[in-house]
């Protein structure tokens, strides 16, 4: 396949703005947009505050599901009894149903 440069009507319109289109991807997969994400990585530690935040870190969040890797057995134990709470916390941070489920695994060696 070779270069050919793009149709007039295409070369000459304005760029796309990459957050949007990252969304729209996100959004197909199954994941949350940016400004979830990015407030859910960037605030972790005010949303479950420093003790927890110690202990446990955000893996992912897909579906409404944020998998928390968490350092110890005693500590997955302790944050089981506290998920309702930090589930609302994280919804009324990041915005409703941001988060509707928390699941807790021990990650070796973190």
């Amino acid at each position: 396949m070779s270069w050919r440069p793009l149709p007039e009507d295409e070369a000459n319109r304005d760029p796309a703005r990459l957050g949007a289109s990252l969304d729209r991807v996100a959004k197909r997969l199954g994941a949350p947009n940016a400004k979830v994400l990015s407030g859910l990585f960037q605030r972790w530690e005010e949303l479950v505050g420093s003790g927890i935040a110690a202990h446990a870190k955000p893996a992912s969040l897909k579906r409404g599901v944020l998998i928390v890797d968490v350092d110890s057995n005693a500590w997955v134990t302790q944050l089981r009894y506290m998920t309702t709470e930090l589930v609302a916390k994280c919804c009324e941070v990041l915005g409703p149903d941001a988060v509707k489920k928390i699941e807790l695994r021990v990650a070796r060696g973190r």
